[in-house]
């Protein structure tokens, strides 16, 4: 699980603007991937300098420059240069620990969102921060490490499937928004599963060590909802034309991606409900079993009072008990104690106590 805050004291008196990387070092080295093509040309290579892409500002094409790994910022600085980004936007691609947002800069739009991945062996959720730069014929994109939703998208791309070819920058962002939030569905369907069999082990046979993935889902729906619900104002902003860099002709496909988001979040504010009735749930089971196990044992002390109470007379030693004379006191003791045990236990199933 994500820590939900990490530790910023590094920057703590610094000025605005300083390039300082804030987060884990997720790469070893940063891989730098370049993607330019139009409708009939198509160049693709990897490349360890960030002057190679340099190469690429001016072309009429669409260029798409990844970068895996952010801990080195001179890459980032001398990028930044290259394409006129201001230095706060440097910063905050830096600093992983961002909200998702959309900050218009005129040349350029600024995008920040949380690439999420449902790890299968560990059975958690693992995610990184993606930041976008949206310009007129380039897209910049930033991520903590490699792998990614993104090989479908480099795969229409390079076979020249769909209409990625024959459209701009701004469809290039909209389909790396709805990868993003498609592999969202991917990870409810997970957690879905998760909190189906934790229902009916609830129900059956709940163990403090259901409690506890109880409380781990509950933190997983906490971040899960931190980092989808600011995406509804990101995508809505692109959606209703406030930035001048994406046409008309894409809203139509961000109006299908906000759809989306919104269905994200009703499902995660579902599961957050049936996370914290889990908890009432779990607690109402706990009390029931402790409730029958006291009903048992209540019966069997109801039951062996009396027989206690006979025992208690005749283990007295009195010198002058007449029974204690008499040669059918045993068997007689006997079958009065088990007769008021077998009575008793007639009375209490015709109750329904048993």
């Amino acid at each position: 699980m994500p820590k939900p805050i990490k530790k910023r004291s590094k920057k703590a008196g610094l000025p605005p603007g300083t390039l300082v990387h804030i987060g884990e070092k997720k790469a070893e080295t940063p891989k730098i991937t370049i993607m330019d093509y139009d409708e009939a040309h198509f160049q693709e290579k990897e490349t360890k300098t960030i002057e190679e892409c340099l190469l690429f500002k001016d072309k009429p094409t669409v260029t798409w420059i990844n970068i895996d790994g952010l801990h080195q910022v001179e890459i980032l600085e001398r990028l930044g240069e290259c394409y006129g980004l201001h230095p706060l936007v440097l910063e905050d691609i830096l600093n992983t620990d961002q909200r998702p947002k959309m900050e218009d800069y005129g040349e350029y739009l600024f995008i920040v969102l949380r690439m999420l991945n449902y790890n299968d062996k560990s059975s958690e959720i693992e995610a990184e921060q993606i930041s976008l730069i949206l310009g007129t014929n380039f897209v910049l994109s930033f991520q903590e490490k490699e792998g990614d939703t993104f090989n479908p998208i480099r795969e229409r791309i390079r076979n020249s499937k769909g209409r990625i070819r024959r459209m701009g920058a701004d469809y290039l962002s909209y389909s790396l928004l709805d990868s993003i939030v498609d592999n969202y569905f991917i990870i409810l369907e997970k957690l879905g599963e998760k909190i189906e069999f934790l229902e009916d082990e609830l129900v059956t046979r709940p163990t403090p060590e259901t409690l506890q993935i109880i409380h781990h889902l509950k933190r997983e729906m906490i971040y899960l909802r931190k980092a989808v619900w600011p995406l509804r104002e990101v995508i809505g902003s692109l959606e209703r034309g406030e930035p001048p860099l994406v046409k008309e002709t894409i809203r139509v496909y961000l109006r299908d991606v906000y759809d989306h988001t919104i269905q994200v979040i009703d499902t995660i504010e579902t599961f957050r409900d049936m996370v914290s009735g889990m908890l009432d749930i779990y607690l109402s089971s706990i009390s029931n079993r402790l409730n029958a196990v006291m009903k048992v044992l209540t019966i069997i002390a109801t039951i062996f009072m009396p027989l206690t109470f006979l025992a208690g007379i005749y283990g007295m030693n009195f010198k002058y008990m007449p029974e204690l004379e008499w040669r059918w006191s045993y068997p007689v003791v006997w079958l009065i104690m088990v007769g008021i045990g077998v009575s008793m236990l007639l009375y209490f199933r015709k109750k329904k106590w048993l």
